[in-house]
C-alpha cells in the first residue's frame, strides 16, 4: 500500500508535470514574473469557469478577504457577521480593518452558518455578512441573500474551501460557489482543491465599479503608475503560481469528482456505525448522491460521538494515518477574539463540534486499498 498522505500533492503533480515544467521554464526565460501573460490568461479562464464578470488575482486567500472588505468601503466600527466555526483568517481580516466581528453558531450537520442565529445578530450597525462555505459546500445562500437584501447588507463569500462546488437555489438556478454574493474570495494554498505551489488567492465579482476599485487596491492603490488614488496594498499572484493554476483548472471538476468518490467510499464503510456521523450534503440527499455537485469535499469530516475523538486522532497518527481536527477551539474562545458580548450558551453547536470533529485524508489520489485500511482502523478503534 502506498504511504497515506493527508494531501498527496506529489502524486497529483505527476499528471501535470510536463505542462507545469514547460510553463515555468518559459516564465524563467521571459522573466515575466509579475503580471505576466500567465496571470492574465488564468484570470480570464477562471472568469469563464465561475461564470463571473471579474476575477482579480491576489497574493493569498487572507488578502482576498481583506481586499474585498476594503473595496466595499466598510468603516471602523461596522459590524460584520460570520461563523464561529471556521479558520481564523475570516475574522482576522475583520479585526485588522478595525471592523467589529460578530460571531454566530453553525448547523450541526453541514457545519455552515446558522441562519436563525445570523438573523438574530443583525443590528443597525451590521454592514456585511461573510458566509464561509466550510469543508467544500455552500452555506444557505438563498436565506443569506434574502436577509442581505432585507437589511441592505453586503455579502462576502469566503470560498477558500469550496471552489468548484455548485449551489442549487430555490428557483432552480445553479451557481458556482463564490459567485452569488456582492463579492467572493478564495485561496489557492497548495492543499486547496485548486491549489498552486505557493501562496495565491483571488477575488470575484460581477460589479464593474467594485472590480475597478479592487484592481487599484491590490496594486498599491494605483490605476496609473505612481498615481495612488486609493489606499491600497501590495497583493499580486505571481506568474509561476498562475501557470500551475492554469494547468490544474481544466482538471478541477475531475479533482472534485475524485474527492466525491472517495467520500462516497468512506461513507459506505461508516454506514450504520453508532458513534460515527458522516458528512451530509446541503441538499440533504441520501448519502452523497450520484449526481452530487454541491460538495467538493475539501475535507471529509466525521463526528465521533462517544468521547473518543482525541484518542482516535492520537491512534491514527501513531499508525501512520494522518488526520486533522478542524477546528479545536471556537473563534469566540481564541485569545485574540475574546469579547464580553459572547455568551457560551449562544454557541452550543460549535462548542460540541470542537470536541467531536475529525477530518480524514482527502485528495485526488486516494485509492480503494488506502480507504479500506483507514476505515477499518477508525471503526476498530471507535468500537473497541
Amino acid at each position: 500500500m502506498k504511504k497515506i498522505q493527508m494531501v498527496d500533492l506529489s502524486g497529483q503533480y505527476q499528471e501535470i508535470k510536463d505542462q507545469v515544467n514547460t510553463s515555468i521554464t518559459q516564465i524563467l526565460e521571459t522573466s515575466a514574473f509579475i503580471n505576466g501573460p500567465e496571470v492574465h490568461a488564468f484570470q480570464k479562464e477562471l472568469e469563464t469557469y465561475l461564470g463571473v464578470k471579474h476575477v482579480i488575482p491576489c497574493a493569498n486567500g487572507t488578502d482576498a478577504l481583506q481586499i474585498a472588505m476594503m473595496g466595499l468601503g466598510l468603516k471602523p466600527g461596522d459590524e460584520v457577521i460570520t461563523a464561529d466555526f471556521t479558520f481564523a483568517a475570516t475574522v482576522e481580516v475583520i479585526a485588522l480593518l478595525q471592523l467589529t466581528p460578530v460571531l454566530v453558531d453553525v448547523y450541526p450537520d453541514t457545519f455552515n452558518i446558522n441562519i436563525e442565529a445570523l438573523e438574530k445578530a443583525i443590528t443597525p450597525k451590521t454592514k456585511a455578512i461573510v458566509p464561509v462555505h466550510l469543508f467544500g459546500q455552500c452555506a444557505n445562500m438563498d436565506a443569506i441573500l434574502a436577509l442581505a437584501e432585507k437589511h441592505n447588507l453586503f455579502v462576502i463569500e469566503d470560498n477558500a474551501q469550496a471552489i468548484g462546488a455548485k449551489y442549487l437555489s430555490k428557483n432552480g438556478k445553479k451557481s458556482m460557489a463564490g459567485s452569488m454574493g456582492h463579492v467572493g474570495a478564495t485561496s489557492f494554498f497548495p492543499s486547496k482543491n485548486l491549489g498552486c505551489y505557493g501562496d495565491g488567492g483571488a477575488i470575484f465579482t460581477n460589479d464593474d465599479d467594485l472590480a475597478h476599485i479592487i484592481r487599484g487596491i491590490v496594486n498599491h492603490g494605483m490605476y496609473e503608475r505612481y498615481h495612488h488614488d486609493v489606499v491600497g496594498v501590495n497583493s499580486r499572484l505571481d506568474s509561476i503560481q498562475a501557470a500551475v493554476l492554469r494547468a490544474k483548472l481544466p482538471k478541477l471538476d475531475g479533482y472534485c469528482e475524485a474527492r466525491r468518490n472517495a467520500a462516497r467510499a468512506y461513507s459506505r464503510a461508516f454506514k450504520n456505525q453508532q458513534h460515527i456521523v458522516t458528512p451530509v450534503t446541503v441538499n440533504n440527499c441520501e448519502g452523497i448522491c450520484d449526481v452530487c455537485d454541491c460538495h467538493v469535499f475539501h475535507q471529509y469530516t466525521l463526528k465521533i460521538t462517544n468521547g473518543k475523538r482525541d484518542a482516535l486522532a492520537k491512534y491514527l497518527n501513531e499508525n501512520d494515518i494522518p488526520c486533522g481536527v478542524y477546528y479545536p477551539i471556537p473563534l469566540h474562545n481564541q485569545k485574540a477574539y475574546v469579547d464580553e458580548r459572547y455568551r457560551e450558551e449562544d454557541f452550543p453547536v460549535t462548542n460540541q463540534l470542537v470536541k467531536e470533529v475529525i477530518s480524514l485524508p482527502m485528495h485526488t489520489e486516494l485509492d480503494e486499498e488506502q480507504i479500506n485500511h483507514i476505515t477499518k482502523m477508525v471503526i476498530g478503534f471507535v468500537n473497541g
